[in-house]
């Protein structure tokens, strides 16, 4: 049985991304609340081939899995990168999505959560959020497409991604945030109060995200967000 996404949820879970089944094992067992699959080699949003994201959802247990689909040109193509990945058993989607992209032609897969991810470079904000749940995406997230050393908050500010989870609470869709994080802006971004906190980087060797993962890192993530409670007010 396939892990059902936890649309709200009062507490910030880790999110981490692996890129093989082994590394889904290490993240399952030192903490991971949700195993996202991707290939770092393939830029930030590389998509894996589908036997191999059903290795991912097969050794994550009974943790929440994700895999991204890629990043498309338009509605049509994201319709088809989601299709080869809609039948790996994760327990959703993730794909690529620029603010104020065309929705028309849009073809989500029956029964199963996709989440759009916009990259911080392009200026998302909260007022981007209403379109995506009319679009029937389930939930929205930022990451940053280049992977040269600037995090996620060199490009936003806080109180900019403070408006975008806000937004993701009012529409009811689940939100995360990513982009290169170290596990000392957990703080800071956990009080915003987003559904997730996505990992790649911040919890491999030597902060090399091509690496491989390390499990005191990711056990340290886990305890952190562990012990911190957001105050976020209601929506």
């Amino acid at each position: 049985m396939i892990p059902v996404p936890d649309i709200v949820s009062p507490r910030v879970r880790l999110l981490v991304s692996v890129r093989d089944a082994a590394e889904a094992a290490l993240a399952r067992d030192h903490g991971a609340d949700l195993i996202d699959a991707k290939d770092p080699d393939r830029g930030a949003l590389g998509a894996l081939l589908p036997e191999t994201v059903r290795a991912i959802a097969a050794a994550s247990g009974d943790r929440l899995t994700s895999a991204v689909a890629g990043e498309p040109r338009d509605a049509a193509e994201a319709s088809a990168c989601l299709a080869a990945l809609a039948g790996t058993g994760v327990g959703y989607l993730k794909i690529a999505w620029a603010p104020g992209c065309d929705a028309v032609g849009l073809v989500l897969p029956a029964r199963l959560p996709v989440i759009a991810v916009l990259f911080a470079e392009d200026g998302p904000s909260g007022a981007d959020v209403p379109a995506l749940a009319a679009a029937g995406f389930s939930g929205a997230m930022i990451d940053t497409r280049g992977k040269d050393g600037r995090r996620l908050t060199d490009h936003l500010s806080l109180t900019q991604l403070a408006g975008f989870a806000a937004a993701c609470r009012a529409e009811g869709l689940l939100s995360g945030l990513a982009g290169s994080l170290a596990l000392d802006d957990i703080p800071a971004l956990a009080a915003l109060g987003p559904g997730y906190l996505g990992f790649r980087g911040g919890l491999c060797a030597r902060a090399d995200r091509t690496g491989r993962l390390d499990p005191e890192r990711i056990a340290e993530g886990a305890r952190r967000l562990a012990a911190f409670v957001p105050r976020v007010e209601a929506a």
